[in-house]
């Protein structure tokens, strides 16, 4: 027994040590709930207050963290989680983003709580006041449909005669496309490729289709998509909304298709993929340098751990080889 009260005591002594200790303050240091200053000016109240009770926490420079927070060796782990949390979405710099950023912060956001993705699971096990709601969550839903009100046409405007050339039949050749700035060519084949999913923007008013090539479908189907294996290829179309009277929101104007291309050597300088973009119905390469694929990586990285790849297949089964 008495050697038990030893160890005990060791470690009841190397515990308190350790609390001279920890990760840099700056990473969890914040203010109290009842100082908070607010930081999304142009948000409502009572929106902010969610995203304070639920997200601020990790994603802003004003966590307001409980007592066990702080111990150590538990407070590393806290810390590695802000720092995390900060890169992917800080609301202390709201303020600095265009009002589009802000919008699609906010989508971004609420898509991973749809997702189920936030806030941690294992955040609120213990933090149980942190939880969403059904009703906060729905309220954040209404305030981000409200940022890009829908305006309804009385008929849909286009007709198949003179849709832009991404509507064409599948098969159509593109002929006098002019690369990407980085010397990426333009892919017309993708439009054979099986749509892997869907996306609602109603941040920009704007719907996508995503395509994948045989490769990453293979991926899907095996199970092997972080990381994706080289030879995948995704693209991504983007078009207007275009919503009528009886609530269906047809595509209208075609505005881009996007390629991100998975070569971990030959791309290696841009995170093991190729980025490409042509906008319009002229299919213009976006870009005035090869360095515009910044731009792309710095959208993706809150996606890093997914090997920056936002897209979730609609639903893995369907990619099951039949028996």
């Amino acid at each position: 027994m008495k050697k038990i009260g030893f160890i005990l005591l060791i470690l009841l002594a190397c515990f308190t040590v350790a609390q001279f200790f920890g990760p840099d303050p700056e990473n969890i240091s914040g203010e109290k709930s009842h100082s908070r200053s607010k930081l999304l000016t142009n948000v409502p109240d009572h929106v902010e207050n969610i995203l304070r009770n639920s997200c601020f926490d990790c994603h802003s420079s004003q966590p307001d963290l409980s007592w066990f927070d702080r111990i150590t060796p538990a407070n590393y782990l806290v810390a590695s989680h802000i720092r995390e949390g900060r890169e992917a979405l800080d609301f202390s710099k709201w303020d600095s983003l265009p009002t589009p950023q802000q919008n699609a912060k906010l989508y971004y956001a609420l898509n991973k709580v749809l997702a189920g993705e936030m806030p941690l699971p294992s955040y609120t096990l213990l933090h149980r006041d942190a939880e969403l709601t059904t009703e906060e969550i729905r309220t954040l839903k209404t305030y981000i449909n409200s940022l890009t009100p829908r305006k309804y046409a009385e008929r849909e405007t286009k007709t198949m005669e003179n849709k832009p050339p991404e509507m064409l039949p599948p098969g159509k050749k593109d002929t006098g496309i002019a690369p990407s700035p980085n010397g990426i060519n333009y892919v017309p084949g993708y439009r054979d490729w099986k749509v892997i999913s869907t996306t609602d923007r109603f941040d920009n008013g704007s719907m996508r289709i995503i395509y994948a090539n045989d490769i990453a479908v293979e991926a899907i189907r095996s199970g092997h998509t972080n990381p994706w294996p080289d030879g995948s290829i995704f693209a991504k179309t983007a078009w207007k909304q275009q919503p009528v009277k009886d609530g269906v929101v047809r595509t209208g104007d075609f505005i881009q298709v996007e390629f991100m291309i998975k070569d971990s050597r030959k791309y290696r300088d841009t995170k093991g993929w190729g980025w490409a973009r042509w906008r319009g119905d002229n299919l213009a390469p976006y870009g005035e340098n090869k360095n515009f694929a910044e731009e792309c990586i710095t959208c993706h990285r809150p996606v890093e751990n997914s090997d920056y790849v936002f897209t979730t297949p609609l639903n893995p089964a369907i990619f099951t080889k039949p028996e």
